[in-house]
């Protein structure tokens, strides 16, 4: 049976700690996963037991079916994928075996210890194998920016323009551009005043310029562009005063020599950093997305963070409006990149997610072994304080001054500074805007095995078997050093229509033979009033064509718009002495092409059409663009919204019950002799604990508080028979609570919810064909 507090949207983090023997009790510590969206800091030195609260909440995150992305500069958050549902000893023996050796144990004979020390230690913290199955099936990658042990992550194959939500709000178009600028500069090793760095301005200009034309970069446009500006002043100052060419070309060198890293060749390969991809499989499953960068410089780090943040946050601003935990962005060891004092690139994105993440239902929590590693700024929005042992006095004073106003109904400061002091292992104050008091409690045993940092061989074997799922990718420009044939049938000549516009498109390796292909830009315009879709496609086709065509099968064109090949951008003069390939009769008389226009606009309006989906109930419908497992990812969030609504309307509706139950039992047991007074202070405490779990607080109770009361006392007459009455009316309620919320999970399941596909049709009148040409391209 699925544990109540999952029902109910909460996570299960540990029990709670008597303040008074600093021991665990039975009272489960649960927390709504909504008020995550608040933010959450983790602070503990070494050893305090936080990395496993951290652990401990991305898998919560992802039995609740919530995506996380986890920056890493440890190497400690890859122990997430070192689970077996099983307990197999075989299958702890790769994680346990350098432990082992180190205490000269043999390795199978460890392995069988450990994997049973697991087993007790999950099943004794009201967890199961199928609990342990659920979390292990959840997609999980680790992420090797700069390396290929993990997954590589093609980080600067381009610079690319920020959504147009980013680019029309000037703030965060300023922001956007400022954390980009000053993340690769730190990458060259320059820390750049934004005022005064010529470098800092040139690269600012260079990159607006071409995000506002609508162009990406990569990083070998923009050495070529800081060489070559494509604009002559920076302010009112010539471009040549302000920063002359040769400077520049010192300034580039720079980004050049990175580039030519053999190193640094891994940042230009692997998966793009497409932060939906990684949140959610096609399906709309949350995934865990594991960025390690353990492995990387310091510099390279700040580079890498600033720009996945960036990336991140861009994200964001696409996403609607969310009430409940939407996502997840986590930092294992924060320090350096959001510290009180400087302003490292890092540190702008993070405080702006902090300020605004909340609104789509992002929640932000942050790791660090010392309370002054967080910038005073980002404190006051976060919601959550997980606190456990630290260092020194001044850490616990610091803390102390931190949390701030009051500190709680049942705790004092000085008290609080006494229970800092003596923390156990694992065991962590407990201060949150959601909660009325202050709390202390011990983290739940995790369904990973926290074996330590991974190293380079472990992490590959890990995603050994997600890179044979990926075919290796061999760019088109690598092709190089093929020999040229000479061909029969090729004309230095071609006689066409003289109305039939030409492009060229030359190659770089002294090619003289050209074929053809008909390029053309179309815009597409889909709009239907009743559903608000006002909605644009451009496109660039290219469609080859050789003397044997005997039609144009527009079906067989390529779409080039993504990759800036359109003939507009294409020289007009032919390269000299080249030989042309042999066109059909019906394009060399094409006058205008005309007839290739009507042929292209007449496959459009038959083939093309808007594909969208739509559910019944709720009754939504896909954006334009949208994938199937976005939309599925969208209905399932306002599907957690309104089960949360549901929710907490029964929450009130049986407390309300629970509180009238209680009332009699009260006055039952008032009836019973003043002697008899122990019992009714357990059947009190019975009752509040059932009120508790109806909150949410520790719903483990409701079908057992109170059964040993009876063991209690002897025979008590008819007094005790009302109390049993209201005992099992408790029980009941707390039964037909259960059954309430099995319903509803099954009302808004989402994977209950059956998608439809449909499509909206084009008019003709809405297929707008911008410019046709023939193109001659060098073949290789």
């Amino acid at each position: 049976m699925q544990e109540l507090y999952e029902k109910l949207g909460l996570f299960y983090i540990g029990h709670d700690v008597d303040k008074e023997s600093q021991s665990p009790t039975d009272e489960l510590t649960l927390l709504k996963n909504k008020n995550f969206t608040t933010h959450a800091a983790i602070i503990g030195m070494t050893g305090s037991g936080k990395t496993g609260l951290g652990i401990g909440l991305i898998e919560e995150a992802a039995i609740d079916n919530i995506p996380s992305i986890v920056i890493d500069p440890k190497g400690d958050m890859g122990n997430l994928l070192l689970t077996d549902p099983a307990f197999e000893s075989t299958s702890f023996e790769p994680w346990v075996r350098d432990e082992a050796r180190s205490k000269n144990k043999q390795t199978p004979a460890y392995a069988k210890k450990i994997s049973a020390m697991w087993k007790e230690g999950i099943e004794g913290h009201h967890q199961d194998s199928a609990r342990v199955e659920k979390f292990t099936n959840v997609e999980k990658t680790i992420y090797t920016p700069g390396s290929s042990a993990g997954i590589s992550v093609n980080v600067l194959s381009s610079l690319e323009a920020p959504p147009a939500n980013i680019l029309e709000d000037s703030d965060a178009f300023t922001s956007y551009l400022s954390t980009t600028v000053s993340s690769l500069l730190s990458l060259i090793g320059i820390e750049a005043d934004p005022v005064e760095s010529v470098e800092y301005l040139l690269l600012a200009q260079l990159i607006s310029t071409a995000w506002m034309e609508g162009d990406n970069l990569s990083l070998e446009d923009l050495i070529g562009r800081i060489i070559s500006p494509p604009f002559k002043k920076i302010g009112v100052l010539p471009l040549e005063s302000f920063y002359p060419q040769g400077e520049r070309f010192k300034f580039a060198t720079k980004f050049n020599s990175v580039l030519a890293s053999p190193t640094f060749k891994t940042w230009m390969e692997g998966d793009t950093l497409d932060i939906q991809r990684m949140l959610y499989d096609e399906e709309g499953k949350a995934k865990i997305a594991i960025f390690s960068i353990s492995h990387l410089s310091d510099d390279e780090r700040m580079f890498f963070v600033t720009l996945l943040l960036n990336k991140y946050i861009a994200w964001m601003r696409r996403q609607s409006g969310a009430s409940s935990l939407k996502t997840i962005l986590y930092m294992d060891e924060i320090f350096g990149f959001f510290p009180p004092t400087s302003n490292p690139p890092s540190k702008e994105p993070m405080l702006l997610l902090l300020k605004q993440a909340r609104a789509f239902g992002v929640g932000v929590v942050l790791s660090t072994q010392n309370p002054v590693d967080l910038d005073y700024k980002g404190l006051s929005n976060i919601g959550t304080w997980f606190i456990g042992r630290l260092q020194t006095t001044q850490d616990i004073n610091r803390v102390i001054e931190g949390l701030g106003g009051k500190t709680g109904s049942s705790y004092d400061k000085k008290e609080i500074r006494k229970l800092l002091a003596n923390l156990s292992k694992r065991t962590f104050f407990l201060k949150s805007a959601h909660l009325d008091d202050i709390r202390l409690f011990s983290t739940r045993w995790v369904m990973s095995y926290l074996k330590g940092p991974l190293k380079r061989d472990e992490i590959s074997a890990l995603m050994e078997e997600r890179k044979s799922q990926t075919p290796a990718t061999t760019p088109e420009s690598a092709a190089t050093g093929k020999k040229i044939t000479r061909k029969s049938g090729y004309e230095s000549y071609i006689s066409i229509d003289k109305s039939i516009p030409q492009c060229f498109r030359p190659g770089f390796g002294g090619e003289n033979h050209y074929s053809a292909s008909l390029m053309a830009t179309l815009n597409l315009h889909f709009f239907n009033q009743t559903r608000g879709i006002d909605f644009n496609e451009s496109y660039c086709l290219e469609l080859p064509i050789n003397k044997g065509s005997v039609d144009l099968d527009w079906e067989s064109a390529s779409n080039e718009a993504e990759s800036r090949q359109c003939f507009k951008k294409l020289p007009k003069t032919a390269p000299s002495e080249i030989s042309y390939a042999p066109l059909p009769d019906f394009i060399s008389s094409d006058r205008k092409l005309s007839a290739a226009s009507r042929a292209l606009k007449e496959w459009i309006y038959h083939s093309r059409k808007l594909e969208l989906f739509r559910t019944r109930s709720p009754k939504m419908e896909s954006q334009p663009g949208e994938t199937s497992g976005d939309f599925r990812v969208r209905v399932s969030d306002a599907l957690n919204d309104k089960k949360e609504i549901e929710i907490d309307k029964l929450k009130e509706r049986y407390e309300k019950k629970e509180k009238t139950l209680v009332d009699r039992l009260q006055r039952a047991m008032a009836k019973l002799e003043k002697e008899k007074g122990d019992t009714t202070n357990s059947y009190i405490r019975a009752g509040a604990r059932i009120l508790g779990a109806l909150l949410g607080r520790s719903p483990s109770t409701i079908a057992t508080a109170g059964t040993s009361v009876l063991k209690e006392r002897g025979d008590v007459g008819r007094a005790e028979e009302r109390v049993k009455k209201y005992q099992a009316d408790i029980e009941e309620l707390g039964y037909e609570l259960e059954e309430k919320l099995d319903e509803v999970a099954e009302e808004y399941d989402p994977d209950n919810i059956e998608i439809e596909e449909f499509a909206i049709k084009l008019r003709k009148t809405d297929i707008v064909i911008d410019g046709i040409a023939l193109v001659w391209s060098a073949e290789q």
